[in-house]
């Protein structure tokens, strides 16, 4: 993989397994960012603070005074006066909780990585090749600091109750790439060195496609969440008694349908999710017969029960219409299975000098 980390080989052990102990801890962090995320969208909590404050927000409001010229902030959007008027500043209170909460956390994620990266670069544990990539995702954590804040400031524009699909798809990306990369890094450090025997190559390609598909998979629902769809079509395996819903492709040009049609975005998230299921229970029956017993074969094994679990999480979401704790659960779970395909795809590097 071009993104193998290569500390050179006089990097101490414990060096670098403290560092990858840091950062699978970073990691563990934004799936639980990414949780706390999808709790804010289904509680419609998102747009409870409009101010981005990224120093004086770390504190929530001291006084009855700061509650109210919140609140009274809160009141000037069209959420309030089309899904919550009336509620009052103790309803809003509920909402401004888990916002805060979601942007505390994040706040916690770039102190978690700042001060310990500090720590290790001036006791000089970082190897050189390390650092820039340290860098780029200390940078990456602040953009998506700033993307999160450009999707918020999208659900303050006239007739708009929530964010915008499109900027939220793009947040959500931002984390799974991020997280992706800390993790893959982590990995590269723990277990750098590629002299096992080597695994099947079609196997290998197959858990590619599923990783792709997988990928692809949330970030159509994104969209899903981003446009409510899951509110709608709750009926599994058909879409109001069709395999393809009526109105598919109602709009024009045929791409919109892809974002922006509740009927097509549902149905492709099925879709990709199927298929992935598929490729990975494929993935996890060819790695049984072929591989021996060991990371690689347990990590592609993984990678099909976790699959497993997600598809039947998503039925269950959608046909119980989309309860908080279950959606919530969905899509913490959906990072755990990003994190399967990534542990598949890491163990089943082909050795150093058939990579090369």
């Amino acid at each position: 993989m071009p993104f193998d980390p290569h500390p050179p080989h006089s990097a101490r052990q414990d060096s670098r397994r403290a560092i990858a102990g840091w950062l699978l801890g970073v990691a563990g962090l934004i799936w639980a960012m990414v949780a706390l995320g999808g709790a804010t969208r289904l509680t419609g909590s998102g747009l409870s603070i409009m101010e981005w404050a990224p120093l004086s927000g770390a504190l929530p409001p001291l006084s009855e005074a700061e509650w109210q010229r919140l609140y009274d902030l809160y009141r000037t959007i069209p959420q309030y006066e089309l899904v919550n008027r009336g509620f009052g500043i103790e309803g809003f209170k509920q909402i401004f909780w888990l916002e805060w909460a979601h942007r505390l956390w994040g706040r916690m994620i770039g102190l978690a990585f700042l001060l310990p990266l500090l720590w290790f670069w001036v006791r000089g544990r970082i190897p050189a090749g390390l650092k820039p990539r340290l860098l780029l995702l200390f940078a990456l954590g602040g953009l998506q600091g700033a993307v999160g804040w450009f999707m918020v400031a999208s659900g303050f524009e006239a007739d708009r109750t929530a964010v915008s699909p499109y900027r939220l798809v793009l947040h959500l990306g931002l984390a799974l790439v991020l997280y992706g990369m800390v993790l893959w890094t982590a990995l590269g450090l723990l277990r750098p060195e590629r002299t096992g025997p080597r695994q099947p190559a079609g196997l290998r390609r197959l858990v590619h496609a599923t990783a792709g598909l997988v990928v692809l998979a949330m970030l159509a629902g994104g969209f899903v969440a981003g446009l409510r769809a899951g509110l709608t079509y709750n009926t599994f395996p058909l879409m109001d008694g069709q395999l393809i819903p009526e109105g598919y492709a109602q709009l024009s040009p045929f791409w919109h349908n892809l974002t922006t049609n509740i009927a097509a975005v549902q149905f492709n998230h099925r879709l990709l999710a199927t298929l992935a299921g598929v490729a990975a229970l494929a993935a996890a029956a060819w790695g049984a017969r072929a591989l021996p017993a060991g990371f690689a074969r347990g990590a592609v094994l993984a990678l099909g029960g976790v699959v497993a679990l997600q598809y039947v999480l998503g039925v269950a979401t959608l046909v119980m219409v989309v309860p908080v704790w279950l959606g919530t659960l969905h899509q913490t779970v959906a990072v755990g299975v990003l994190t399967a395909a990534l542990v598949a795809l890491h163990a089943l590097r082909p050795p150093r000098m058939a990579a090369r």
